[in-house]
This record gives structure tokens, sequence and C-alpha cells, in this order.
């Protein structure tokens, strides 16, 4: 089993912390089960001068007393210092010491003045020493309203922010490096880059069997999942369900998926909001438009298994019980090219700048009115235009004709003038004879397989 999968950039980062001559505050962020606390772990794996402290949902002086205990470990003398935050940070600075607080929000939970007694004691003593003091939380709202926005006391007083994102698919096919491309490339479109998720994967079964054993079965590690942390982090979870239900069948825009969710069009941007800043949703727009501006936003969601797990899942517990071990074959077989379809054209977005040696300054999807194309990019040396299709059959010349004529509807404001559209294509099958021949002969089309685009995410990129 897989246990810790790339993040040395992350690593490198945090060594360079703990090995700086000068005070350090790095602050470690993200969405849950992404591997924040495996990753400090280890960071400090090797050291003896490190504490690291996972706080838990207990008493301000419970967690107080667990501090100290586990800080005692490495620096006994802890033990006869007055149980007080600003002591005892101050008396472990003295020392040089690098100390890791886990789980940093429910500390606040019990004393929402922490942060800011954390913030004298670093001004007033911590940042002329040695020491590391390393923030940690899965709860992305309080990270930003209590340590990271401007509002808030340690404002300005980090070193260092680690943003953890999900693995690539290319990392992911560490957890399965004996799946076939295709095979790979429905693992991560199924399980994300979450590593808590990945590790449920036992590489010597099938797809089909682990899906089927740990998502779709009641026993399974995944069942329950997504609706255990929007409980965690929703207090009426039900609407946000409904709207994540619309999403993951395929509803984009905000009057689509109020229609299918039964949700207000007025209210549903509050909702759309909360998930966006809980990193589950994310909204996307025409790629040739300003982000600020465009009024053209869709949405999706953005965790893969909370897509799978809303699509296959949920509201379909009792059919899932009926065809008990037979689900995955039944239920979700016969859907499960037109599920990785959207998320392959993702991965084929992600691996274009790595695919065409060109500068782009921008990579996505374009839509307007009935036109839209897959893959956008946007580059001083004119458009490139691409379609993908996770289809069981060859991709035909009519596709490459839709792309080129589709292709010529594209405007953007930086245009650069008299160059002609690349155009590239991406299949799961495979191309008929006439494209392949169009190909060879034109210099402008460019085919890719499936190995092309896991093979563009899988190596190391700076």
């Amino acid at each position: 089993m897989v246990e810790f999968v790339d993040r040395d950039e992350e690593l490198d980062q945090l060594t360079g912390c703990y090995e700086s001559d000068t005070a350090e505050f790095v602050v470690i962020y993200g969405r849950r089960r992404l591997g924040k606390s495996e990753l400090v772990r280890q960071s400090i794996a090797d050291r003896d001068d490190a504490i690291y402290y996972q706080a838990v949902e207990s008493t301000a002086q419970n967690q107080l007393e667990q501090f100290v205990d586990t800080a005692t470990t490495q620096f006994p003398s802890i033990q006869n210092v007055r149980r007080d935050w600003e002591i005892l940070l101050e008396t472990l600075g003295e020392q040089d010491a690098i100390v890791v607080i886990d789980e940093f929000p429910f500390l606040i939970e019990e004393d929402e003045s922490l942060p800011s007694r954390i913030q004298r004691v670093w001004d007033l003593q911590l940042q002329e020493t040695g020491m590391t003091l390393v923030l940690v939380g899965s709860s992305i709202s309080v990270m930003e309203e209590k340590v990271l926005s401007g509002s808030a006391p340690l404002y300005g007083r980090r070193t260092a922010t680690i943003d953890l994102k999900p693995l690539s698919a290319g990392d992911a096919r560490e957890f399965f490096p004996e799946y076939n491309v295709e095979t790979a490339i429905t693992a991560w479109a199924i399980y994300g880059g979450t590593p808590h998720y990945l590790q449920t994967i036992d590489p010597k079964q099938s797809l089909a069997t682990n899906v089927q054993q740990s998502i779709l079965s009641e026993r399974g590690l995944l069942y329950s999942e997504p609706e255990f942390l929007l409980r965690t982090e929703l207090r009426q979870p039900n609407t946000y369900f409904s709207i994540l239900r619309a999403l993951a069948h395929g509803r984009r825009t905000p009057n689509e998926i109020a229609g299918m969710a039964g949700v207000e069009s007025q209210s549903l941007s509050t909702y759309l909001q909360k998930l966006r800043r809980l990193r589950l949703v994310e909204r996307h727009i025409p790629v040739t438009e300003s982000p600020t501006a465009s009024k053209r936003g869709r949405y999706r969601i953005a965790a893969p298994l909370f897509r799978f797990w809303f699509r296959f899942v949920y509201g379909n517990q009792d059919r899932l019980r009926i065809l008990d071990e037979n689900a995955y074959d039944d239920f979700v077989e016969p859907e499960i090219a037109d599920y990785v379809s959207p998320l392959f054209e993702r991965l084929c977005q992600q691996a274009l700048p790595y695919l065409i040696d060109r500068r782009f300054t921008d990579i996505g999807q374009w839509w307007f009115k009935e036109h839209e194309l897959d893959v956008v990019g946007l580059s001083e040396t004119g458009l490139v235009a691409g379609e993908c299709k996770f289809t069981s059959q060859p991709v035909s010349e009519g596709v490459l004709s839709n792309l080129e004529r589709t292709a010529a509807e594209v405007r953007w404001s930086n245009e650069p003038a008299n160059t002609e559209p690349l155009y590239v294509l991406f299949s799961r099958s495979g191309y008929t004879d006439d494209v392949k021949h169009a190909a060879e002969r034109r210099t402008d089309v460019r085919l890719y397989e499936l190995s092309d685009v896991l093979s563009a995410l899988s190596v190391p990129h700076n």
C-alpha cells in the first residue's frame, strides 16, 4: 500500500523553514482528507526538536494539558511551566523548537482569544527566536477568517503558506500502478486526488471490485464519507445535498441547478458560495472572458468522489442494497463513460501545456450560444482548440470538421492577427483512417491517446 506520494515541494519548503536561523510562522490548510497531518508528520519524523500536537474537540483546559503532555516528551522542562499558551510558546521559543499544532480550529472553538494571544507572544518574543510555529487546519472558513484574512490578528505574521491541493492524476496512479491507462483515468475520475480515498484501493483487485466494496456497499469505508463531511461542515445540509445532486447529474447553470434542486433562484447563490468556500464546488467561465466581469459562469463539483457519490449513491441507497454485489456492473458500468467524460476533459486541459510547446496565457473551456469547445488554449502564437472523446468509437473526420467550424467562432481580446488555429483531438478509442491521414499531411492537427494525457501528467513539473 502506498502511504505517502509526492508532496516533495511542500516537504522541501517545510524543511527550509525548520533549518532557517530566523523565526518562521507557517500556515497549512486545505480540504479535509488531503494529507495535511501526514505531511507535517513526515516533515518532522527524524527531528528531536519538534512537537506535533493534534488538537481535539475538548475544553480549553484539557487542550492545554494535552499539549503539555505532548511537548514534555521532547522538552521535559515544559512540565513545570504555567498552563498558559503565551508562556508555553515563549518557553519553547527560547529553545528554538518546532511546534506543529494540527486542527488549530478546534482550539479557536474553545478559546476565541487564542489568535490574538499568539499574535502578542509572536510580536513580543517569538519573532526574535529561531522557532518554527506551524498551524494546520481543515476548516477552510475558520483558517481564512481567523488566521489568513486581513482582519485576523495573525495577519501579516506568517512567513510561509501551504494551501494543500489534491494529488494530480499522474501522482494518483501510484496507488494503482498495474491498472491500464483507461482504468487509471477512470479510477482518478471516481476517487480524485485525495490520498485518504486513494488508500482504500486494493491495486490487486479490479477497479469495479474496489468501487463496489469501498463506495457502493453499506460496509464500505467511503459509503457515507461525503455525507459525513458535509454534516461536519454544514448545520443544515439537506439543501446542499440537493444542489450537489443536481450538479452531479449535469446541471451547470444557476437556473438548471435551482430547477432540479428545488431551490429558489434568489437564494441559490448563497448556497453555492458556501460550497465554493468549502472547495467542493467551483465556478468556471469561458476561457476568453474575465473572471470578474463574466455573467456566463457554470458550476461543477470539484472533488471527483463527491461527484460520483451524488450521481450513484445519494438517493439510490435502496437500489444499491437490492443490487448488492452487482451494483457496479448493473448500475454504474453502463453510465461510466458518460460520467468520466467531463473529468477527462479537465485532464486534457491540464495536459495541454505539456503536450504543446507554447506559452499559454490561459487554458480552459469555451462556449457561446450553441457553440462549445472542450479544450481551448490561448497563446501569443494563436488559438489551440481541442475536442475530447471518451467513447467506445474511434474519432471520425466529422469530429475534426466540427472542431474547425466551432474554433472559427472564438474571439478574444488579445487575439493575435494572422494566426491559424492548432486543432487537437483526444480520444479513448483511437481514430479512423481519414483522421489519421489528415494529421499526417497537415501541420495544424495533433492526435492524442489516453496514454499521452496521463504521461504528460505523470512527469514532474516545476
